[in-house]
């Protein structure tokens, strides 16, 4: 998002890994604390856009939050899948809520995706933010995953 020229804050609920998140383009870190939690229908303009992996309290702050015109892409329900929302944001500040599919998409937005991807990303920010796995490895992975102790994502190679 920064070689596309926007400003990055990234939320985390790792304040200790602020330098990593900064080191992959992050200009502020905030604490997912001050998203997580019930909020108010319609908060001071923060963002012009979000990607939002959490859902839930997450995602309403994020709309709650974001300027006029603003877009809002949610992608993941990782907090959950309700949506304690007001449509103030959608109607008050023309605020969009797009659903992002990754099972359903279409082969060619699927291959335009990734095309940006390999145009955009820096091979080494993958070998940054990923760790490779064994099926055999895949079960411990998964623990380490559901304690919160892994940075980035986890590959699982069925073929090693």
């Amino acid at each position: 998002m920064t070689k596309a020229g926007f400003t990055v804050a990234a939320a985390t609920g790792k304040t200790a890994e602020a330098e990593y998140l900064q080191q992959l383009g992050a200009a502020t870190v905030i604490d997912r604390a001050e998203l997580s939690s019930a909020g108010k229908p319609m908060q001071k303009e923060r963002w012009a856009g979000v990607v939002d992996t959490a859902g839930s309290h997450t995602l309403a702050n994020a709309c709650a939050q974001t300027r006029y015109g603003g877009a809002v892409a949610a992608c993941g329900l990782a907090q959950g899948m309700d949506f304690p929302a007001s449509v103030a944001p959608f109607i008050l500040r023309g605020v969009s809520l797009l659903g992002i599919d990754s099972v359903m998409a279409p082969r060619e937005r699927r291959l335009t995706a990734w095309a940006r991807l390999s145009r955009d990303l820096e091979a080494s920010t993958l070998d940054t933010i990923t760790q490779e796995v064994s099926l055999e490895e895949a079960i411990t992975a998964a623990n380490q995953l559901m304690d919160g102790t892994v940075r980035g994502r986890i590959v699982v190679d069925v073929n090693r």
